[in-house]
């Protein structure tokens, strides 16, 4: 028998519902528009992600401006979620985001997490390590920061009530053209965001023993 209070049963019933509910929706509906302040929210929700040494890599370009997702339908091959959607959110990879480090640290010094010392520690051991790091291994890091957040944003997005679609297929030379996007930042996937016209369609998955393995992986 569970030793959760029914709150907590309550509580784990609900998230399991998120994820088990959430979808990827192509088709939304266009009338529906997320205000900038729930976009905030969504967003400020999602970078309580983890990233690695809690750099927090992750920029967001939130596109709801409905020029510029025409703009970028062609750039995404003329999927229709693209304007139908109330935004596109840009995932991008920040390359030289060690130089938050001071500010990030700071704030955990201001807020009593850490004492002064610990956090310069962690600065100067951080900066160091970036700075001899090939550049291919921080963009590996700065790719998977950013899609922890990523999954954490449609989860969130899902219990709140709202439908996505993580996106892969466009072309991202002409994205980083069309946007202006520096190269200090790496695109990493776009997602849609809006009110699902028709619900997502449901998939399986594996069976959960041919994908986990205790210990050892068995030889083929």
């Amino acid at each position: 028998m569970s030793d959760l209070q029914p709150t907590q049963l309550l509580e784990q019933q609900l998230f399991s519902d998120v994820i088990r509910e959430r979808r990827s929706v192509r088709n939304y509906d266009p009338a529906v528009k997320i205000s900038r302040e729930e976009l905030t929210e969504i967003l400020q929700e999602a970078t309580l992600a983890p990233s690695s040494a809690n750099l927090q890599p992750w920029r967001f370009l939130v596109i709801d401006s409905p020029e510029l997702q025409q703009k970028l339908l062609p750039i995404a091959f003329n999927q229709q979620q693209v304007v139908e959607a109330s935004a596109i959110i840009a995932i991008l990879g920040d390359l030289e985001n060690i130089k938050l480090a001071e500010k990030i640290y700071g704030q955990a010094v201001d807020a009593g997490f850490m004492p002064e010392q610990t956090a310069s520690s962690f600065i100067e051991r951080y900066t160091n390590m970036f700075a001899s790091m090939p550049q291919e291994a921080i963009r590996q890091i700065v790719n998977v920061d950013c899609g922890l957040v990523s999954m954490q944003l449609m989860n969130i997005a899902r219990a709140k009530g709202y439908d996505t679609v993580p996106m892969g297929g466009y072309d991202k030379g002409k994205f980083v053209e069309a946007f202006g996007i520096s190269d200090r930042y790496t695109p990493v996937m776009l997602i849609a965001i809006g009110k699902a016209a028709t619900p997502g369609r449901p998939t399986t998955r594996l069976p959960i023993e041919d994908v986990t393995f205790f210990n050892e992986i068995p030889q083929e």
